[in-house]
């Protein structure tokens, strides 16, 4: 009888780490994004000044007691408006996620069962927009439409949208020929309750999880519009209009355009990171 150890059992031995190593940083990307959370939901519970409360006489003094960020150059405290600034630029990332999930749910389910000259010209709007970088289409929307919160919500949910169509017609299609709609199909169940009961919540089950990494592009998509003076504006407490208002001081103030960058750095890494790991339970491709 052999005393070797069993192929799977000696797989999961040698992977072990790397699992250890999985968990670990799944676990600090989620203490993360539960921080920002906070942040956004809470910002008076964390925020230790007025966001909005200028102070010449403090401008551009640098991180202490005082002010654990340091102040800007009109005194306010950078520390508050960081905290402060989650609400908007995290905000903006999940509404736009959450509406492109629900257009790309929409469009990518009816095109999967419509005829083929609606679904072949959807599809080839579809494969247009994904040519290029969801950025540069959100810039485009942005232009047409012009600057403002709402307009950047609007343009980065266009940028989106097609990754959530192609997925969901994808979906739609693999789903309408399992044999479960199948019997349905046969037992007389109207077709439109046996699409909403059995194909709908399989689409939307992989929408939510590419939804989970979408986000983090949306937050980073949103703040790069703000960057260029497309989305809030000032005195508003926002992660990229900050790092804009700070890019100009960076030698002598550094403070300002660090810690929103470090911001939105962490909560865009983290929310890749659950992302990235959720589908990847999903597919079956870790424990």
């Amino acid at each position: 009888m052999s005393l070797s150890p069993r192929p799977d059992v000696a797989r999961r031995v040698r992977t072990s780490p790397q699992a250890a190593s999985r968990h670990v940083l799944m676990w600090a990307a989620l203490v993360v994004l539960a921080v920002v959370a906070v942040m956004a939901l809470f910002p008076q519970l964390v925020a230790t000044h007025d966001p909005l409360r200028t102070d010449v006489r403090a401008a551009l003094e640098a991180p202490g007691p005082a002010h654990l960020f340091g102040t800007d150059q009109s005194g306010r405290d950078v520390f508050s408006r960081v905290v402060y600034g989650a609400g908007r630029s995290v905000g903006i990332g999940l509404l736009a996620t959450g509406l492109a999930l629900v257009l790309g749910l929409v469009i990518g389910a009816l095109s999967g069962i419509a005829p083929r000259v609606v679904d072949a010209t959807a599809m080839r709007v579809t494969d247009v927009l994904l040519a290029f970088p969801e950025f540069l289409v959100a810039l485009v929307v942005v232009a047409i439409l012009g600057p403002g919160p709402t307009n950047v919500a609007i343009a980065v949910t266009i940028a989106a949208v097609p990754v959530y169509v192609r997925l969901a017609r994808v979906q739609t299609r693999s789903l309408a020929l399992t044999e479960h709609v199948e019997a349905a199909r046969i037992l007389g169940v109207p077709p439109i309750r046996a699409f909403a009961r059995h194909v709908i919540p399989g689409v939307l089950g992989s929408l939510s999880v590419l939804a989970t990494i979408g986000i983090g592009s949306s937050i980073l998509a949103a703040a790069g519009l703000s960057f260029l003076g497309l989305g809030p504006t000032e005195p508003a407490p926002e992660w990229g209009l900050m790092l804009s208002g700070g890019r100009n001081v960076l030698g002598t103030a550094w403070w300002i355009a660090v810690f929103p960058g470090v911001a939105i750095t962490l909560t865009v890494v983290s929310a890749t990171i659950v992302g990235r790991t959720l589908r990847a339970r999903a597919e079956g491709r870790v424990s």
